[in-house]
């Protein structure tokens, strides 16, 4: 076994949310920052995500439908299906490789996800009430890159074209043009500002910053 391989990789799982999810080399490695999803979509959907932090107004519907686009190892729509079980939840991926893995940590998990192949919303045929996505955003020219601490993991989950951008430029494009009500995004915080520049001129409002996450809402819903 490769001595340089992450640990999640040799011990084939990783914790995510108080969960554990089975990891292969096809899926990214779960990661703290991405938790903040999590707790994005629970205050929209009115429910506490920390002892003691008053939940704020419900913006979702009793049994909201959530979309998790370039899903990975689905540890985000599995983790929101457990902690909003009225909600219905989809997941895509443009890897089957990566889908197969989600599917094994859906079953593993018991619970529902419906996934679906595809680039972006190129397959999706309905709309839901929210977007979340983790999308590859990281910019292979950047400085303090740890080129050789990321080797192991799919590239194309991690590197984007346009400053790392083209993907989350993309989804933005589709969701605006689809009045999606809400999109939630994961971004370094270096490139937020270009985001939430380029949102904005798509007729996105910014709701909210939390950590690497990003809130956008359709006002024309």
């Amino acid at each position: 076994m490769n001595a340089n391989l992450p640990k999640a990789y040799k011990l084939g799982h990783q914790n995510f949310y108080g969960r554990d999810f089975l990891v292969t080399p096809d899926v990214l490695i779960p990661r703290p920052e991405t938790e903040q999803i999590i707790d994005t979509v629970l205050n929209l959907a009115g429910k506490p995500y920390l002892p003691g932090v008053k939940p704020g107004k419900n913006q979702l519907p009793e049994n909201p439908v959530i979309l998790d686009v370039g899903t990975g190892s689905g540890c985000i729509a599995i983790t929101l299906k457990k902690e909003l079980p009225n909600a219905q939840v989809y997941a895509t991926d443009i890897s089957e490789s990566a889908l197969k893995v989600a599917q094994k940590n859906a079953q593993n998990h018991g619970v529902s996800i419906h996934f679906i192949i595809s680039h972006l919303l190129d397959n999706v045929k309905f709309t839901p009430n929210a977007i979340v996505a983790n999308l590859p955003y990281v910019d292979e020219t950047w400085d303090w890159l740890d080129k050789e601490a990321l080797s192991h993991e799919p590239k194309t989950a991690l590197y984007a074209e346009d400053n790392g951008l083209k993907l989350i430029k993309e989804l933005i494009t589709q969701s605006a043009a689809r009045n999606i009500p809400h999109l939630i995004l994961e971004a370094d915080p270096c490139q937020h500002e270009q985001i939430i520049d380029f949102a904005i001129k798509k007729g996105l409002q910014h709701l909210e910053t939390r950590g690497f996450i990003l809130t956008f809402y359709s006002p024309r819903v």
